[in-house]
């Protein structure tokens, strides 16, 4: 992706946050200088990778295939004692976050707000294939269950629990409008917890043609 994409879709995703009043920590905004400043006193946010994230999932195509992130607070394995994480996503109409599972964490995703958010699912094998078996979970506690690869819908409001080995894709809703999604979870490894159907990418490869408005997990070892 070129850093000015990346730069375009933060400006568009800070915009639709604020029309939705969801307000981030004040180090959102830090400058590269901020950073380096701040070092030291910044470590959780730096070692455990919380900040802006914009992937293409190695589409080249964003808004098709691809996801925007913000993690607020996420703790680290063997290393402090916060065992949870939260996440703010923004998910356009029609834009895909391919199907995958965690292996040791569970979510709740939340629809805050926006469009409605479609939700595919499906049970795993232990050989990381698609299971034949209905899928069981809860919507904001409620048991629900769907046939294999069906699909669950939440309005703004409603949220899902998703279960380890739970294969899940999602996307905006056509005609709905882009999804402003919250991620409550266990803690987020996004480096050895994620297994993705087919193979992708993570995170993205960037073409620095501009500087950055602000720094992205992934450019953290790179800038400070």
């Amino acid at each position: 992706m070129k850093r000015s994409e990346i730069n375009q879709i933060l400006k568009n995703a800070k915009a639709f946050m604020a029309e939705k009043q969801f307000i981030l920590p004040p180090w959102s905004n830090w400058s590269l200088a901020d950073w380096k400043e701040n070092k030291v006193g910044a470590e959780e946010i730096i070692e455990n990778m919380l900040g802006w994230d914009i992937t293409d999932f190695g589409s080249g195509d964003f808004y098709n295939r691809g996801l925007f992130l913000f993690t607020i607070r996420n703790g680290k394995f063997n290393v402090d004692k916060k065992p949870y994480a939260e996440k703010i996503m923004i998910v356009e109409e029609n834009q895909e976050t391919p199907m995958h599972f965690h292996w040791s964490k569970m979510e709740d995703i939340i629809n805050r707000g926006g469009g409605n958010l479609v939700i595919e699912l499906y049970n795993s094998t232990p050989e990381r294939m698609f299971d034949t078996t209905p899928v069981h979970f809860k919507t904001d506690g409620v048991k629900r269950s769907v046939a294999v690869g069906g699909k669950v819908v939440l309005s703004p409001g409603e949220s899902i629990c998703l279960e380890q080995g739970m294969y899940h894709r999602f996307y905006g809703e056509p005609g709905k409008g882009k999804v402003l999604v919250g991620e409550v979870s266990m803690v987020n490894d996004d480096n050895s917890d994620n297994c993705f159907y087919e193979e992708i990418g993570r995170f993205p490869v960037i073409e620095e043609d501009e500087p950055p408005l602000h720094l992205l997990v992934s450019d953290y070892k790179k800038f400070i």
